[in-house]
């Protein structure tokens, strides 16, 4: 073999003959034997990510990994299989890019035959959140550590995956097991990013490939297999949780819980945002201890709308908004929480069909703006009906809706009701326990839910955050918590989840709350009185069941 001195030699010699041709054959072997030998060099992080990270990416000054990140980053190699759980913030998917880079640079070096599965939650995560971050941290490579040249926009770093010559870093959607079950290489990485709700199949799809690797045995022994998930945690469910709780036959997994202090010490969370999330959310909310104490946990006892339910709606709201918004089946409606007096804010909540599509929030507005905003949110054929809260001056708006020829939806909380629960066994207390068991009901998963509603923190934790009793009798009633004992405890009015219960009442309102003036040349008043009657045959009569 000739040597990279006898090369150099050669393309001097070349360069004073001005052979362009035979120069850059000999430039492009001189390039190709510095590649080797700096190629050599990363082979020595094969199963040190951490000492990759610090060589081999450009850090600016005063960055690096967290102690957290690196303790993670370590187990990965000498564990095999590594789970993270913790806050908001932490810089999970930034650590799950900088693994996926490690471990395909050090890989394809050695020459292996290599493979990554990305997987999450959603696909949407794969392709807005984990890809860019793989894009984002593959610029700041220090590429002469690596030894090599950058990757490829054009043939290498592609859209949605990572190709290079001995393998590839591909996104797999978790729904899709079959795929996961599929792959095949000497040197496999699973990376789970979301981990908490991706399905049983999967993690049983990535055990069954994980079965053709060796998880003992010195570093370096073929074939091999790792696996590394991450996520903030959810309900104390599912496999991510059997893997953090130790459950039997999953103690073969090292699990990290980061704690909501070594975030703060970080750097990585602000203490200031942790206690505003506190006064948002409630200090014992599902979301406070899912998103800012990184525990599992969920409030499905005592809340009225568990919160993975209102998660898995917002999924289905992504998807819809993702596929360009296509058209919906159903009928429109406009939930109108008016806002009372200092901080609160008014709510439209823009439903149509099976889906909020919009919340809009107007602040320090007085009841004659608010009804001009809701008059125009009809629409100029009334194909829209108001749901308006006509308690407070909410009552207000209602008139003058009414005086307009608007037909409209009076929505009173604490009116009586003869509802029913989906079963039929039980009723409730008042009309804004039903509206919220219903909101219940329709995001219940063992329903094949359709609703989907807008990613909104306040709107969660809205939905959330009210609890539920029931009081005996013939029927016995479920009493959701009022909403003057949920402001006390919230430390403000839950505006946006009251539009959207709002919104979602409107198909067993009573149909005599359509309201519209007889007189002849009112304003709007022929178009009004057809739209009354439309509505009023298909929301039928009163005490109807939800169904």
């Amino acid at each position: 073999m000739t040597s990279r001195a006898d090369l150099e030699r050669q393309v001097r010699a070349l360069a004073q003959s001005g052979d362009v041709m035979a120069l850059r054959e000999v430039r492009d072997a001189v390039r190709r034997a510095r590649s080797r030998k700096h190629s050599r060099r990363v082979l020595r992080y094969m199963y040190d990510p951490v000492g990759w990270a610090r060589d081999c990416i450009a850090w600016d000054e005063g960055e690096g990994l967290t102690a957290y990140q690196a303790d993670a980053l370590a187990a990965i190699p000498r564990q095999r299989r590594a789970a993270v759980r913790g806050p908001h913030g932490l810089g999970k998917t930034g650590m799950a890019a900088i693994c996926v880079l490690w471990f395909a640079t050090t890989r394809e070096a050695a020459g292996i035959d290599w493979k990554v599965i990305m997987t999450a939650s959603a696909w949407r995560h794969l392709a807005i959140y984990l890809t860019p971050e793989l894009k984002k941290w593959a610029k700041r490579i220090r590429w002469d550590q690596v030894g090599r040249e950058p990757f490829s926009e054009r043939t290498e770093l592609l859209a949605l995956n990572l190709k290079l010559e001995h393998g590839a870093a591909t996104p797999v959607a978790s729904h899709k097991p079959e795929l996961i079950e599929g792959a095949h290489a000497d040197s496999l990485l699973y990376l789970i990013d979301e981990a908490k709700i991706v399905p049983d199949g999967t993690w049983d799809a990535i055990e069954g490939a994980f079965s053709g690797g060796r998880t003992d045995g010195p570093p370096g022994a073929l074939p091999e297999a790792f696996a590394f998930a991450i996520s903030t945690p959810g309900p104390p469910v599912g496999r991510f949780y059997d893997i953090h709780r130790r459950a039997p036959g999953l103690e073969d997994w090292w699990v990290r819980h980061v704690t909501l202090e070594e975030a703060i010490a970080a750097g990585r969370i602000s203490r200031q945002w942790a206690e505003q999330r506190a006064r948002q959310w409630g200090r014992d909310s599902a979301m406070y201890a899912n998103r800012v104490l990184g525990e599992f946990h969920a409030s499905d006892e005592d809340s009225v709308i568990p919160l993975a339910w209102v998660e898995a709606a917002v999924e289905r709201w992504h998807e819809w908004n993702q596929a360009g918004r296509p058209p919906l089946e159903g009928r429109r409606f406009t939930g109108v929480d008016v806002a009372r007096a200092g901080s609160d804010s008014t709510i439209l909540a823009h439903r149509w069909g099976p889906a909020v599509v919009e919340l809009e929030a107007h602040d320090k507005e007085d009841t004659m703006r608010t009804t001009a905003r809701v008059q125009a949110a009809t629409g100029e054929a009334g194909e829209v009906i108001p749901v308006v809260d006509s308690m407070g001056v909410g009552g207000g708006v209602v008139d003058r809706l009414r005086e307009l020829g608007v037909p409209v939806l009076a929505y009173t909380g604490a009116a009586k009701t003869n509802g029913r629960t989906r079963d039929g066994e039980w009723g409730y207390t008042n009309a804004r326990s039903q509206a919220y068991w219903r909101m219940r009901e329709l995001l219940d998963p063992a329903y094949d839910p359709e609703v989907m509603l807008p990613p909104d923190d306040e709107l969660l934790a809205d939905l959330t955050a009210p609890m539920w009793d029931t009081t005996t009798g013939v029927p016995p009633k479920i009493r959701v918590e009022p909403k003057e004992d949920l402001v006390k405890r919230m430390g403000r009015s839950p505006d946006k989840g009251d539009a959207v219960v709002m919104s979602f009442a409107a198909e067993w309102l009573k149909a005599s709350a359509v309201h519209s003036p007889a007189r002849r040349g009112g304003p709007g008043g022929g178009q009004a009185a057809r739209a009354a009657s439309r509505y009023g045959r298909t929301l039928g009569g009163g005490g109807s069941r939800t169904r």
